[in-house]
């Protein structure tokens, strides 16, 4: 039995989205909790170079709805990055989900041997769909997600890896 493409994107991206749904929520709650006003947050870098909070939030978003546009040729939404909210940047994964979860299997399975192109400022990168997925589409994802999930944890939002894995399904 062969895993087909949908099934390493979509299921894979719902459940890491949903699960920084929850810990962003769960950061509203200890903000609350705790009199810290949780937008402030939103501005955190691991170091200077790095990107703050809410740029993590927003990639963590456009990895999911670009690999499966890419995959599918379906046209993404495009998002203009002007949230400056926590509740907007819920709305952001809530239209990235329905986004992902509108193109059908058919659209995306089959295209494991399709160029790809990814176009970046300085240049662009072509890869095949399926070592698209694996080796860029997919670590990109987690790795925007573990920098969410680290720079809460390290305001002292109680998160643990099960907040981190999300639920299945």
């Amino acid at each position: 039995m062969t895993t087909e493409l949908y099934d390493l994107t979509v299921p894979v991206f719902t459940r890491g989205l949903r699960a920084l749904s929850a810990i962003l929520d769960k950061a509203v709650a200890h903000a609350a909790a705790t009199g810290v006003d949780a937008n402030a947050w939103l501005s955190v870098r691991l170091i200077d170079d790095m990107n703050p909070l809410i740029k993590q939030v927003q990639t963590a978003c456009d990895s999911p709805k670009l690999c499966v546009a890419r995959l599918s040729r379906v046209t993404a939404p495009v998002h203009d990055d002007s949230e400056t909210t926590i509740a907007d940047l819920q709305n952001r994964i809530a239209d990235t989900l329905a986004f992902i979860g509108s193109v059908p299997r058919e659209a995306i399975d089959g295209q494991e041997g399709r160029p790809v192109v990814v176009r970046f400022p300085g240049g662009e990168m072509t890869f095949l769909g399926q070592p698209y997925v694996t080796g860029f589409a997919v670590p990109n994802f987690y790795f925007h997600l573990t920098m969410a999930y680290g720079l809460l944890r390290a305001q002292g939002v109680p998160l643990g890896k099960r907040d981190y894995m999300g639920a299945p399904g």
